[in-house]
């Protein structure tokens, strides 16, 4: 394996390529201290230390990460603006930094996390890997084309609907959103309280479950694929399977083909639950509440300066009560406890990450194609965040086509096993 510091000066190397994305997939550059980090990581190897499975790692952090001494911006010119320096890192990337991780930048996103397309008018959107004119899903939207590109080996982000599974569906790499208790949020810029979480895109599984370990202060034992052989996969009916685009719709069922063939037992489940779950969002939602408590005040004074898109999603909650408010929290805490219980029959769930491969641009560029697409993006993913599960996206084979992810999911909790599962499923996709 080559040493950290030559792994780092390639990374570097591709930020800066003019012909390349780094400029708007990387915010900041830590061209030193990522360099001093990586020479202290390949003296240790010599020396025969190891601080973890990520020293020495490449890794790459989302632009809503406290950094001591850094201004947090989450996206955002106003918080670039009025924003104060952060006094200690965010305990993620403390454990990070412990775990001997190479920080070498911070990436670009969706202005307040909030949008499942990665645009952001402020810094610019990076293009999509797989085609420059697409957009890269969002909202952890650097990170995915940071990992993609070979401008990092891990990247950092977050997930509150979507935000580390999209970007990498789009982007035909791996994303996983934990057990939202795993990874402390302290010192991550907000959008929802009780919704937000925190997880690694990469291109392999293995590299997201060691990034998932040091972050959650796990000890890391070598990730053995779980036995695909009497697997117990539900394929989720309904809603999640409408209105697939064309690519979606003839790969997702070859996927299915592929796991029956391996041995899984499939069986199509049929979830009542996500009516329940439109019920109480018919309300206006608990995410969209929290997220107006947030930016309330900034919305009075510099509501102008926020990007036009998620100005409007903010605003929609404007007038939901705290009576209504009260109300979901409280009826989402029973479904999740009844989502526990309904899938206690199967090992892993399954569906399409999206229903749509990545829009253009140009297929987002008005307010209205936004809003739909956006829609879109977001609808088969942000089930898991409700429900309080964990998943991970993992990129279908492209046979000359977009990128296309499949999505597990599992039970709150089940992380440890979710990544066994998703290795052998890699594996799989791979053979």
């Amino acid at each position: 394996m080559t040493s950290s510091r030559d792994r780092l000066e390639t990374a570097l190397a591709r930020i800066v390529d003019p012909k390349g994305e780094g400029a708007r997939a990387c915010l900041t550059v830590y061209t030193q201290a990522a360099r001093d980090a990586a020479d202290a990581a390949d003296a240790r190897a010599k020396a025969g230390i190891s601080l973890g499975p990520l020293d020495g790692a490449i890794v790459s952090i989302k632009d809503l990460f406290d950094v001591a001494g850094e201004v947090t911006r989450a996206g955002s010119k106003v918080l670039a603006e009025e924003g104060k320096p952060a006094s200690a890192d965010a305990p993620p990337v403390h454990r990070l930094r412990a775990g001997g991780a190479v920080i070498i930048a911070k990436t670009n996103m969706t202005e307040f996390a909030y949008s499942g397309i990665g645009a952001n008018p402020h810094y610019g959107t990076p293009g999509n890997p797989a085609d420059r004119q697409r957009v890269p899903g969002g909202s952890s939207s650097g990170a995915a084309v940071a990992a993609a590109d070979g401008m990092c080996e891990v990247a950092i982000g977050t997930d509150t609907g979507g935000s580390t599974r999209i970007p990498a569906a789009f982007c035909g790499i791996v994303g996983f959103k934990p057990s939202r208790e795993r990874i402390p949020t302290d010192g991550a810029f907000p959008l929802s309280y009780s919704i937000d979480s925190i997880g690694p895109l990469a291109k392999t599984v293995e590299a997201c479950a060691k990034a998932d370990a040091v972050m959650a202060g796990d000890e890391w034992t070598p990730l053995e694929p779980a036995p695909l052989a009497n697997l117990r996969v539900g394929i989720a009916q309904g809603p999640v399977l409408e209105n697939l685009d064309a690519a979606v719709g003839k790969s997702f069922p070859r996927a299915i083909d592929a796991l029956e063939k391996a041995g899984c037992r499939l069986s199509n489940e049929k979830l009542p639950l996500l009516d329940d779950m439109a019920r109480v969002n018919a309300k206006g939602g608990v995410q969209p509440a929290e997220a107006f408590a947030i930016h309330r005040e900034l919305l009075s004074r510099r509501a102008a300066d926020i990007d036009p898109n998620v100005r409007a999603r903010l605003e929609r909650a404007r007038n939901i009560g705290a009576a209504d408010y009260i109300v979901m929290v409280r009826e989402r805490a029973e479904l999740i406890r009844a989502m526990d219980a309904r899938l206690a029959d199967v090992d892993v769930m399954c569906w399409p990450t999206t229903p749509i491969v990545a829009p253009t641009m140009a297929e987002v560029a008005t307010p209205d194609d936004f809003a739909r697409k956006n829609a879109m993006a977001l609808r088969n993913t942000v089930i898991v965040n409700f429900f309080n599960l964990c998943a991970i996206s993992l990129p279908l084979p492209r046979e000359g086509g977009l990128p296309i992810g499949l999505m597990l999911v599992a039970r709150n909790g089940c992380d440890r096993r979710l990544f066994r599962i998703a290795a052998a499923v890699e594996k799989l996709f791979k053979s």
